[in-house]
């Protein structure tokens, strides 16, 4: 595998509501890349971190759709792409705001675990919403576009990670420097302490970008170094 850097493009709504774009670079692992990812916030007050990645064969992957349609609609259009397949790192309303309009609009695929599709007011979807959940460890190719699925619940039953090259989207299992919350339908502190466990250990380089569902990127490195959540749920296992 050879090593390309990418341009990783990203449209930011700033907290005073004024729409801002930037370009910068990011990098991933792949044997030809001409992919190209973008980086969308959802509304306030959460401004949830959703992407959109773009396969060489112009075939197109949202993780979190979070931010309104014609957001992605205007990439796409933008970019001559079809966007096939939706992952939702789990089923809360600021992570999926758009995916069933999506998903019938473009007949993409939707990605969501089922036990985190309950139709209430914090888990929106309903398992007639989704296509499938996902299988621990599976890998989902969309051309060379390939995502690895951990299981992470404790912030919701269903959540999981994905890894895509050198990117990490975390959702909401890791953040830079903390987790997400356990005290909201579908939390589990103890289940959450064995996913970050369970993190911790996964077989991810330390330079990998960490991309969670909200806040500042990281990297894997930075988190298993600092991230004061990790550290304690390793040492709680080591006391045990």
């Amino acid at each position: 595998m050879q090593a390309f850097h990418i341009p990783f493009v990203a449209y930011a709504t700033s907290p005073s509501g004024r729409r801002e774009s930037f370009r910068g670079r990011a990098k991933i692992f792949v044997k030809e890349n001409t992919m190209q990812a973008f980086h969308l916030l959802g509304p306030a007050p959460f401004y949830t971190n959703s992407f959109l990645l773009i396969s060489d064969a112009g075939h197109a992957v949202i993780i979190d759709p979070a931010a309104e349609v014609q957001e992605y609609d205007k990439i796409l259009k933008e970019h001559n792409a079809q966007l096939t397949t939706i992952l939702c790192t789990h089923g809360h309303y600021d992570h999926v705001g758009s995916a069933g309009t999506l998903r019938r609009e473009h007949k993409a695929r939707l990605y969501c675990e089922p036990v985190d599709c309950r139709g209430t007011q914090l888990l929106p979807l309903k398992a007639a919403d989704v296509d499938s959940g996902y299988e621990e460890g599976e890998t989902i190719a969309v051309d060379e576009l390939k995502f690895t699925v951990w299981h992470t619940p404790g912030h919701t039953e269903g959540g999981v990670v994905l890894l895509c090259g050198e990117y990490l989207f975390a959702g909401d299992t890791v953040f830079q420097g903390s987790m997400g919350r356990t005290d909201l339908e579908g939390g589990d502190d103890r289940k959450m302490e064995q996913s970050l466990r369970k993190f911790a250990k996964l077989p991810i380089p330390r330079e990998t970008q960490l991309l969670p569902g909200h806040g500042d990127f990281s990297t894997m490195g930075q988190e298993l170094d600092n991230n004061f959540y990790i550290r304690q749920a390793l040492r709680n296992a080591k006391a045990e």
